[in-house]
């Protein structure tokens, strides 16, 4: 996350620096390609297959040494090719620490950690936001830094999830499928799992987009002195982005942790809801306080949506592709939700940034509710149980 939520302020650095030649548009256009990654189904089904532990492992290996390198890219050709690279390694690394996490937690425990887990994005937000400002701002040195330091925090995960014993779920998982000798072919040819699989992309690309819709132009908007921007001074916005994400990591371990007592769908819609009235306070607040207040609620409440669906997504995926389920329908969610950037911008130039925010946030919000509403919950569900699992005695279950 520190590489990926920093990657348009370094090259907007790295523009005014001799190294690299980069405009805007160049820089808008790498969201997509940095998020919408097939690494999520290549190390999914791979972890479907092997395991999820060594595929999880290789994969942050993979993404740390990419990541590094990009600090050594000679031109601006080279740092996109490492960063689709890099995408590959970031689309795999969210289903796969989801489904081996959620595997290792009891039951009763899975909302907490799940905020928890989805946390992780907060903070790398969080960090990113930090070393950037000490970096860049304080120190003065150049963006390569940035990408050179990113490594610290990928091995230092690389290091815990090396602790991890593998799956007790997985193993039981491929026991069942050796032993009535099921097929991947007839797994992914139940049309049961692809109309759950087309409906959680839907609803994946609601999530993204109101998570994207609240963060990616909002540091714009507050240094920003057109089209109503508030002309804060960078380092002011940056404070401001530092305080919001400590919201967002408190709002999904709370929403997580309720959620084991109100339910995955309840708490949802819960935070949608409360959501929508602090929208105005967010879009259109014009003073310091108020922003940091407005953004601070905002982030509580998409964040403590967010928070309970590494839990909802892995329960609702069958043992047997869990590594492949979860992070697949995430990532082409996120996919689609790239076009939630160019959309604010052009609201931004037309009505200025407070509506681009509101006109974008506010529908999100209610699409989300509705399809929360009417989809399937399994809170709670035993995995490594029949239950939780397609294969039964020879047959894939519908």
């Amino acid at each position: 996350n520190t590489g990926f939520f920093e990657l348009g302020r370094i090259l907007l650095t790295s523009s005014q620096q001799a190294s690299l030649s980069v405009n805007p548009k160049e820089i808008r256009s790498l969201g997509p390609t940095v998020r919408d990654s097939p690494g999520a189904s290549i190390f999914g089904l791979w972890a479907d297959r092997v395991g999820r532990r060594i595929p999880l492992m290789v994969d942050v290996c993979f993404y740390s040494v990419v990541g590094f390198l990009c600090a050594f890219a000679p031109n601006f050709t080279v740092l996109i090719v490492l960063r689709m690279l890099y995408g590959l390694g970031m689309g795999g690394e969210w289903g796969l620490g989801a489904a081996l996490a959620m595997e290792k937690i009891p039951a009763s425990r899975r909302g907490f950690f799940s905020g928890l887990l989805q946390g992780g994005y907060s903070m790398g937000y969080l960090m990113a936001s930090l070393a950037f400002l000490v970096v860049n701002t304080w120190w003065g040195l150049s963006w390569r830094w940035m990408f050179a330091l990113s490594i610290v925090p990928a091995l230092i995960s690389l290091i815990i999830r090396a602790r991890v014993e593998e799956s007790d779920v997985w193993r039981a998982a491929q026991q069942r499928v050796k032993q009535t000798n099921t097929s991947a072919k007839k797994i992914f040819s139940n049309p049961t799992i692809w109309k759950r699989f087309i409906f959680l992309v839907i609803l994946m690309t609601a999530f993204n987009w109101m998570s994207h819709g609240t963060q990616d132009i909002f540091p714009t908007f507050l240094k920003a002195s057109n089209d109503s921007g508030i002309g804060l001074a960078k380092s002011t916005a940056t404070w401001i982005v530092v305080i919001y994400n400590i919201g967002a990591i408190g709002g999904g371990a709370l929403a997580g942790w309720l959620s084991e007592r109100y339910g995955r769908k309840a708490l949802i819609i819960c935070c949608c809801i409360l959501g929508l009235p602090v929208v105005p306070l967010f879009a259109y607040s014009t003073s310091v306080g108020m922003l940091i207040l407005g953004s601070f609620l905002m982030q509580v409440m998409v964040q403590g949506a967010w928070g309970v669906i590494p839990a909802h997504l892995t329960e609702l995926s069958p043992d047997e592709i869990r590594g492949f389920y979860p992070g697949v329908t995430y990532q082409l969610g996120n996919c689609l939700a790239a076009f939630n950037l160019p959309i604010q911008e052009a609201l931004a130039g037309s009505h200025g940034y407070p509506f681009a925010l509101a006109a974008t946030i506010i529908p999100v919000f209610i699409v989300v509710i509705v399809l929360t509403a009417v989809g399937r919950e399994r809170k709670g569900i035993s995995f490594g149980s029949t239950e939780s699992s397609l294969v039964t005695d020879g047959a894939v279950m519908t």
